[in-house]
């Protein structure tokens, strides 16, 4: 019970705080009164499927993957970076060529990324466009693409 109740709050902090390091998680942990190891927070954070997403002020944060099968989302990324071909941005619009047939895998893995700044993907055979809520989102929608793909 006392794991459940460190993994909720956990939760509770990244929703509401951007966290970039363990070490700070472990920093909120020991305010909330839960004193908590390097290596139980290791294991928490792959429990709880964590992933380190780029945020709106350029650095990286803690975030949740929201899939319900398991390593699914692992391997649409792996899709994504063996088939994207080419980026380019127009206006508001990310346009990413992949190779023939793997637009729609690709664009199946950006939504499961649930970035934030897409308001929707199109995907056709080998084109894929990302809708961008506003320009600024732009540059971090770009930039994580990057770190997927190097």
């Amino acid at each position: 019970m006392k794991k459940y109740t460190r993994q909720r709050k956990i939760l509770e902090i990244i929703e509401n705080y951007d966290v970039e390091t363990q070490e700070e998680l472990a920093e909120f942990l020991k305010k909330a009164g839960i004193d908590i190891t390097q290596a139980t927070i290791s294991r928490d954070i792959k429990e709880l499927r964590l992933v380190k997403v780029l945020s709106k002020n350029g650095r990286y944060k803690y975030a949740v993957v929201e899939d319900n099968l398991e390593g699914t989302t692992d391997r649409l990324i792996t899709i994504f970076r063996n088939s994207v071909v080419s980026y380019d941005i127009a206006g508001h619009i990310v346009v990413i060529k992949t190779i023939p047939g793997a637009a729609q895998v690709c664009a199946s893995a950006i939504d499961s990324l649930k970035l934030e700044g897409i308001v929707g993907t199109l995907a056709g055979d080998d084109t894929i466009f990302i809708a961008a809520s506003d320009v600024e989102s732009i540059e971090l929608i770009i930039k994580t693409f990057q770190s997927i793909l190097n």
